[in-house]
C-alpha cells in the first residue's frame, strides 16, 4: 500500500471518524486540531439514515444510544410559556421512519476520540501553517510543532477551513451565508420537561432551551442578519451582539443571557453552506462541513460527516493508497447525497425565522397542520428521507 501517512485537520467529527476507519486499514493517521483540547457541549446533533449503518459498521452504535439525549419532541412557545404548537419524536411513528438518534455534539466527539486515541496520533493546540505539495507527498508546517512530511492530508476543520482556504483558495469563493448568525450555550438551569423549546420575537428572532444529557439546559439564539463585523474569536463582542438583539424579547431570554458569561462553551457563527465543485486538489482532499457545510437548518451535518468519513477511508483502503484514484471514487459515491442533504427544509431561512407576529402566527398553523393525519406522511419523507438512499459500499474489514 502506497500513500500510508494522512494527516488530518480537525478533531470534531469528520476527523476522529476518518481516523477510525483509516486505522482499521492500515493508514497510520494523525490528527490535529486548533483547539487545546476536545470542545464540550454543543447542540445536540443527529444520526440519520445512512450513517446509522457506519456506526453500526463501527461497532459503536450500542455506546452512542446509551449517551442519547431523551429528548420529547419540539414545541413552539409564546412569550407567557403557553405551547403554541408542538412535533412530538414519535409524531410520524407508523409511517415508516426509523427514529433518529441525537446525542449532543461534545459526547459524540469524546466517545470518537477514547475509541482512537490509543491508536491515532493527535497534535492538540496546534493548527497547520503551510502546504507544500511534490510528487512524493506534502510538506506540513505547524503552528507550533515541527515541520513534517505526511503522504496525503485530509481536511475536517469546519465550515471555515484553515486547510481549505491553503489547497483551494480563499474562503469568500465557498462559503454562502443563510442571511442569519446562530449561538447556543449550556446554562446552569435544570430542564425536567424534555422538550426542545422555542420562542419567536419579530424582527426574525427566536430563543430556544434543550434539555442536555445530565439534565440541565442548553440555549440556542438565532436571528436574521447581514454579515457582521465582528471576528469569529472575539467572544465578548459576540455576546455584546446577542445582548443587543434580545434585549427586548421575552419568555426565559433575561434568565438565559444572565447565564451566557459563565458558560464554558459558548458559540457564535453564521448560518452558512459551503459550495464547491470538487472536493480535492492533488493530494489533498476534504471532508464534512469543510467541503460541503449543509447548515444546521438541515439537521444533516453530523450525518454526512459519519457516512464521509467511511467512504473517503473505504475508498483509499479498496485503492491501496492511490489518492487519484480514491478522491474520484469518493466524490462520485457521495456527490448526489450531499446534494439531497444541502436541501434546506421548506421556507429555509424565513421559514425558522419568520418576520412578523402574522409570519409566526401561520407558522405554528402551519406546523400543526403536518403533524394532522392528513400530511403526517407527506411531512415525514419531505424531512427524514434526504438522510437515507445511500447504499454503503461493503470494504473489506469494514464490518
Amino acid at each position: 500500500m502506497t500513500n500510508r501517512t494522512v494527516l488530518i485537520s480537525g478533531a470534531g467529527i469528520a476527523g476522529p471518524a476518518l481516523a477510525f476507519w483509516l486505522h482499521r486499514y492500515g493508514f497510520r493517521p494523525t490528527v490535529v486540531e486548533r483547539a487545546p483540547g476536545l470542545r464540550p457541549g454543543g447542540q445536540a446533533v443527529d444520526i440519520r439514515g445512512t450513517a446509522r449503518e457506519v456506526i453500526e459498521r463501527m461497532g459503536l452504535s450500542a455506546r452512542i444510544r446509551a449517551r442519547c439525549v431523551a429528548e420529547r419532541g419540539m414545541a413552539y412557545v409564546a412569550a407567557d410559556g403557553g405551547v403554541s404548537c408542538r412535533m412530538p419524536v414519535h409524531a410520524f411513528d407508523g409511517e415508516g421512519i426509523v427514529a433518529e438518534i441525537e446525542i449532543e455534539r461534545g459526547d459524540l466527539a469524546r466517545l470518537l476520540y477514547e475509541e482512537t486515541r490509543a491508536e491515532v496520533e493527535y497534535l492538540f493546540d496546534d493548527s497547520i501553517e503551510t502546504l507544500t505539495e511534490d510528487g512524493d507527498g506534502v510538506r506540513v508546517t505547524f503552528q507550533r510543532a515541527a515541520p513534517r512530511r505526511f503522504d496525503l492530508v485530509v481536511g475536517a476543520d469546519g465550515m471555515h477551513s484553515r486547510t481549505r482556504a491553503l489547497a483551494f483558495g480563499p474562503e469568500s469563493a465557498y462559503v454562502r451565508p443563510l442571511g442569519a448568525y446562530l449561538a447556543y450555550f449550556s446554562t446552569p438551569y435544570p430542564d425536567d420537561s424534555g422538550w426542545f423549546l422555542l420562542h419567536n420575537a419579530p424582527g426574525g428572532r427566536v430563543v430556544g432551551t434543550r434539555p442536555t444529557r445530565d439534565g440541565r439546559t442548553s440555549a440556542l439564539f438565532s436571528f436574521v442578519s447581514p454579515p457582521l463585523d465582528v471576528d469569529r474569536r472575539d467572544i465578548a463582542g459576540q455576546r455584546r451582539v446577542l445582548a443587543e438583539r434580545f434585549a427586548d424579547v421575552g419568555w426565559r431570554t433575561a434568565e438565559l443571557l444572565a447565564a451566557m458569561p459563565d458558560a464554558p462553551d459558548f458559540y457564535f457563527d453564521l448560518y452558512g453552506q459551503v459550495r464547491m465543485e470538487r472536493w480535492s486538489s492533488g493530494r489533498v482532499a476534504l471532508l464534512g462541513d469543510a467541503a460541503w457545510c449543509p447548515s444546521p437548518l438541515t439537521g444533516q451535518g453530523t450525518s454526512l460527516s459519519l457516512v464521509g468519513a467511511y467512504l473517503l477511508a473505504g475508498e483509499l483502503a479498496a485503492a491501496d493508497g492511490d489518492h487519484r484514484v480514491a478522491y474520484r471514487r469518493y466524490e462520485e459515491a457521495l456527490r448526489e447525497h450531499v446534494r439531497r442533504g444541502q436541501e434546506l427544509p421548506g421556507g429555509g431561512i424565513s421559514g425558522f425565522l419568520p418576520a412578523s407576529r402574522t409570519a409566526i402566527w401561520l407558522r405554528d398553523r402551519s406546523m400543526r397542520a403536518m403533524t394532522s393525519r392528513p400530511l403526517r406522511r407527506l411531512t415525514a419523507r419531505a424531512f427524514f428521507s434526504k438522510a437515507d438512499g445511500l447504499a454503503l459500499p461493503e470494504y473489506a474489514g469494514s464490518r
